[in-house]
């Protein structure tokens, strides 16, 4: 393993994917827990949340850091579907929400066989226009990051929503905490991790792949485990490289799972997406701060 300042490489692969001279640049700090960073290229524009302040920031290059949204109802993860539109998860409302071009919202499910969900906290939009979204306990664990609560489902699940009909199906239902997930670049594999172990050591801190036959997910296997912290946010990137939250920065894995190198960031990392014009920027939500650096591939998600 070679150190060279904020990077640790531990495969020569990665060598191709960082640009030697790139920093990482603080771009806001005063956050209390910032999370699910989502990127607007039309816009360009980010916006994450900060979930127990309970509100959404905005930042672009020329205006900075404004607010998007007070009260934000706890938000945590978001995405865009294929019309461009908002997606969030909330852990006030236990649901999953359309913003619509108005600026108006959209419940899109709050339920599952006729229960309230647990809280949403990570989504991304599958190219037919489905949301697949997790459902851990986190925001009902206490009234730091949502509203203490029982939880009514028996399980905690990773749901396929159709928005189109409303169906939801529970499509993976043996998770300890579900949190972050992302598609491979040409959607035949989904990623979910496991932040079991935020509460007990004794549980997972991996990341699962499944195959996607037929619509659903399948043959599930450990992809790669964390080695200092937990799984939190995921993405992936156009080469198949999967980038992955940790205690100590990103992590990043080869398609093979083997993990390639490190990016370290001086807080516990919570997310992470792609964006910048050619969406090679990397922008990270860790503990109390946004930050940002260049890399050298484009990440995967779309739009």
């Amino acid at each position: 393993m070679a150190r060279d300042s904020i990077y640790e490489i531990h495969d020569p692969r990665f060598t191709h994917l960082i640009v030697g001279s790139a920093r990482l640049e603080e771009l806001y700090t005063g956050c209390r827990w910032a999370e699910g960073p989502v990127w607007f290229s039309d816009a360009n524009q980010l916006i994450w949340s900060d979930i127990p302040n309970e509100r959404m920031l905005r930042w672009t290059p020329e205006g900075g850091v404004s607010l998007f949204r007070q009260p934000s109802n706890f938000a945590n993860g978001h995405t865009r579907d294929r019309q461009g539109r908002l997606i969030s998860c909330e852990h006030g409302t236990r649901r999953v929400t359309r913003t619509e071009i108005d600026g108006s919202i959209t419940t899109l499910v709050e339920s599952y066989r006729g229960k309230r969900l647990n809280s949403p906290n990570d989504v991304v939009v599958q190219a037919d226009g489905t949301i697949w979204f997790t459902d851990p306990t986190y925001g009902i664990l206490s009234d730091y990051e949502g509203y203490r609560a029982e939880p009514e489902q028996p399980c905690r699940n990773v749901y396929r929503l159709d928005p189109r009909t409303g169906a939801l199906d529970a499509v993976v239902t043996d998770f300890n905490q579900p949190n972050g997930l992302a598609f491979s670049p040409d959607e035949k594999t989904l990623y979910v991790a496991d932040s079991g172990a935020s509460h007990d050591d004794n549980l997972p801190r991996h990341i699962r792949a499944f195959d996607i036959i037929d619509g659903r997910p399948a043959d599930e296997r450990v992809f790669a485990t964390i080695d200092n912290g937990i799984p939190d946010g995921i993405r992936t990137d156009l080469a198949g490289n999967l980038w992955s939250s940790a205690g100590d920065g990103v992590h990043c894995f080869a398609p093979d799972g083997r993990l390639i190198g490190k990016i370290l960031v001086p807080q516990t990392v919570a997310n992470l997406t792609f964006g910048g014009r050619r969406r090679n920027r990397l922008f990270i939500t860790a503990t109390t701060s946004l930050y940002a650096i260049y890399v050298a591939v484009s990440g995967a998600q779309m739009p």
